[in-house]
């Protein structure tokens, strides 16, 4: 169905150009999108008409034609007026509000069959056949970006979002939106080639810089692997979707993540948790890095973002280097790793890592 405000902007628009009063209800006369000066038929009036063979009818001063969608009416449309004129206004708003009508269900239908896409829900044979009726051009190299809303009011946020991308990302261009969960928009882009990932990651950026700002939302993205073939953007919106879920646990400070540089993040994401809490007893026993504070966390992060350089660690950090390297010795006492040594800071690294990754599961287990 056509949405009451579109459906009332469209009227608007004929009746500034022909001076026409219009009112659209549904076949029970109910009023579903009405201009301003317009009156409503009686509802009884309508279901009547609604139910008869006629395709027109004049009531009082009113003309009343059918809306039909897939040949079956849809609405009553009544027109003031009972001139030559205000039939063939008529006439042209009914052709208007079935154009509407067609260009709205293909919209929704192509929004299920990518839903039914990225879901993995549809024979290969349905996605050829289903593509070439929703005139969806199949060997355009395409990637999904994942857009997800942080807020807890997700759903009414989850559309306002999809709403302004909307502007930005037409089908015109290849591009498409659409929503599988009520927490995230799936930005479907169409790029130039296998290998334009700048693209995905501009659009990626843009998404989340103009959501933050303009509608402000707390948002982050993901973006999986550039598919060949529509078939194969299932696998794409997974990648997407493991790159969220990484990213939100080992790269929390990046607002848009993606599946081709989670590094080491990946490989901890997939192993087994029991190997990952024998790992960390093997290296500090009884040692829980849960319980470091904030400031040891600061300067652990800080001095491996400055390459284990004690310098500019101290520089950063706007401490004195000796006050640095008492917190590195302390740290050493306490967990037998000296992370001026570089084999020691990269264990360190991965053991702050899993520690994050065993943290996040204790959290979804409650």
């Amino acid at each position: 169905m056509i949405p009451s405000t579109v459906m009332k902007g469209c009227l608007e628009e004929l009746k500034n150009i022909t001076k026409v009063d219009f009112c659209v209800t549904d076949l029970n006369g109910t009023v579903a999108a009405m201009t301003q000066g317009a009156t409503a038929t009686d509802s009884s009036l309508i279901a009547g008409f609604a139910a008869s063979p006629a395709d027109s009818q004049i009531i009082g001063n009113c003309y009343l034609m059918k809306v039909e969608e897939d040949e079956e009416p849809a609405y009553v449309l009544a027109a003031t007026g009972e001139s030559e004129f205000t039939l063939m206004v008529t006439r042209i708003a009914v052709s208007e509000l079935q154009n509407l009508l067609v260009a709205y269900k293909e919209k929704y239908d192509r929004n299920n069959f990518f839903q039914q896409l990225l879901l993995d829900n549809l024979l290969l044979v349905d996605v050829y056949n289903r593509a070439k009726k929703l005139h969806i051009d199949n060997l355009i190299p395409r990637a999904i970006v994942l857009i997800e809303v942080e807020q807890k009011s997700a759903e009414d946020e989850e559309q306002t979002a999809q709403e302004m991308l909307s502007g930005l990302y037409t089908v015109q261009s290849g591009d498409y939106l659409t929503a599988v969960d009520e927490n995230s928009v799936v930005l479907i882009k169409a790029v130039s080639g296998m290998e334009a990932y700048d693209e995905v990651e501009e659009a990626a950026n843009v998404a989340v810089d103009m959501l933050n700002t303009e509608a402000m939302l707390k948002v982050r993205a993901s973006y999986g692997t550039i598919a060949r073939e529509l078939k194969d953007l299932s696998k794409s919106y997974k990648e997407a979707m493991m790159a969220m879920e990484v990213g939100k646990i080992f790269y929390a400070g990046k607002l848009v993540t993606s599946y081709n540089a989670l590094g080491i993040g990946r490989l901890i994401y997939q192993l087994p948790v029991n190997l990952c809490r024998i790992f960390l007893n093997e290296i500090f026993g009884e040692v829980n890095l849960g319980e470091l504070d904030e400031e040891t966390l600061t300067t652990i992060n800080t001095f491996f973002e400055n390459n284990l350089n004690v310098s500019e660690t101290s520089r950063q950090l706007f401490v004195h280097r000796n006050t640095l390297v008492y917190r590195i010795e302390k740290l050493e006492k306490s967990t037998g790793l000296d992370i001026r040594n570089f084999e020691d800071a990269l264990t360190f690294n991965i053991s702050l890592m899993v520690s994050s990754y065993l943290k996040h599961l204790d959290t979804l287990e409650y």
